[in-house]
């Protein structure tokens, strides 16, 4: 599974999936940023029933305002097109599983 970039264009369509879907909030220039990307790759097979996808803050300043990133890393979980959970910083594989667990 490949994580997916959104744009604005694209963003509400996915995020009103049935399944649950991670949406990771980031910016090229942001080192937490960095790792957090790298743990989601290394997590992105185990979690079968979420969907993973980011986007780029600098990019999409429209929706980072609508959501209220103020902190990145920020990670938003929806399900059913609504946010379930929200929480801005570094996470650890085992935190990411837990987080995405509803």
């Amino acid at each position: 599974m490949e994580i997916i970039e959104l744009s604005e264009d694209n963003f509400k369509e996915r995020i009103s999936s049935d399944k649950k879907i991670l949406i990771d909030f980031y910016a090229v220039w942001c080192g937490p940023c960095k790792m957090m990307a790298s743990v989601l790759d290394s997590i992105k097979e185990e979690i079968k029933d979420c969907e993973i996808y980011k986007v780029n803050v600098d990019e999409c300043p429209n929706l980072a305002r609508e959501y209220g990133v103020m902190s990145i890393p920020n990670l938003i979980l929806f399900q059913n097109g609504k946010v379930v959970k929200n929480e801005m910083g570094f996470k650890t594989a085992e935190e990411l599983k837990e987080f995405v667990e509803v």
